[in-house]
């Protein structure tokens, strides 16, 4: 059932509005009138759809670049397009099981499934693809490191769900292999159900009351170890792919300064934060079209976000698209529903 039109809009208007987004999303270029005449299923001539497209120019839902005799939307048309006109369908079932299965595969860390989920995103809407995980506050079942080379190791950390996370330390140079079991061992003795933020704190109590049984070279890996994880400043991890497809299409952005911005704010922690309190706010998907977010402040870009819920509710995560204004919202939507979904059910 078609969705009742805006306030404002009568039937001419919406169509007009309407087609003049779908061009915009499609090529990007300004539409005149003679191309809306031939593409509107409505008999309307060139001359009232000029008066039209005056109408919503005057109604700040239209513009014109520099000299062009055709329109473009602003960032209200779009917002008012997204809000009332936008028509877009569920995903096919096929689609359903591609997402899925890509995301689903078995063999990869968690850190490899969100960067793949990340990149998949980035290649269904041709923009930027971003995935942000909080860090986890759950039990954890064991650790172990494990020797790189010279002067570093993996440690590797299991969660009471099973998922599997690594992370790379720096050791001391030539340290003996005993030296990493022994902290593997003191570590896996004292969890017992414990997250790592309960370790870390019994683990500082004993080395500083020097209650435990460690040399000085094992406390290092111990508290090193520990840190990769707890490491208040990382707070979770946002991956982004795809930053190309988004600079592919600077011409339809402000400036390219702008962007740069957009990527070293993606790369802040308050910026992870912000983005979960986003996704917080909404039991679906959130539409941010140019700096209404207020997370940007960047006018000519786009966000769609979805929280990843698990099965009890609790927000794990969010999924997203960044791209300009012309992203093809009808496509990303339902995908970024359906991948937070899918997402929310890995992270547990």
């Amino acid at each position: 059932m078609d969705k009742p039109l805006p306030p404002g809009l009568d039937p001419r208007a919406a169509a007009v509005l309407r087609e003049i987004v779908e061009q915009y999303v499609e090529t990007g270029d300004p539409v005149g009138s003679r191309t809306l005449s031939r593409r509107l299923p409505l008999s309307l001539s060139p001359a009232t759809i000029r008066n039209v497209m005056a109408d919503l120019t005057e109604a700040g839902l239209l513009f014109a670049p520099h000299t062009s005799a055709g329109r473009l939307p602003t960032e209200h048309g779009l917002r008012l397009f997204v809000d009332g006109l936008l028509q877009f369908g569920a995903l096919s079932e096929e689609e359903r099981e591609t997402i899925s299965a890509t995301l689903e595969a078995r063999g990869r860390s968690l850190e490899d499934t969100l960067a793949e989920t990340s990149s998949m995103l980035a290649g269904l809407s041709a923009a930027a693809g971003l995935v942000l995980a909080p860090k986890s506050e759950g039990a954890v079942r064991h650790i172990e490191f494990v020797p790189l080379g010279t002067g570093r190791a993996l440690v590797i950390l299991l969660n009471a769900e099973g998922q599997v996370e690594n992370r790379v330390i720096d050791i001391p140079p030539g340290l003996p292999p005993s030296a990493l079991q022994q902290a593997a061992n003191y570590l896996n003795a004292r969890l017992s159900g414990r997250t790592l933020g309960e370790l870390q704190r019994i683990v500082a109590e004993e080395i500083a009351a020097n209650r435990t049984q460690l040399d000085t070279l094992s406390a290092q890996i111990v508290e090193a170890g520990l840190a990769t994880w707890t490491d208040e400043g990382r707070g979770g991890s946002l991956i982004v792919r795809g930053q190309a497809r988004l600079l592919s299409d600077v011409t339809q952005i402000e400036n390219l300064a702008a962007i740069q911005r957009l990527f070293e704010r993606l790369e802040a922690q308050e910026t992870m934060l912000r983005l979960l309190e986003l996704a917080e706010k909404s039991d679906g998907v959130r539409i941010f079209i140019g700096a209404e977010s207020e997370l940007f402040g960047t006018s000519g870009v786009s966000m769609v976000v979805a929280p990843a819920r698990n099965a009890a509710g609790r927000i794990v995560g969010a999924i997203g698209v960044i791209g300009p204004t012309r992203i093809n919202y009808g496509r990303i939507i339902p995908v970024v529903d359906y991948t937070a979904r899918v997402i929310g059910r890995l992270l547990g």
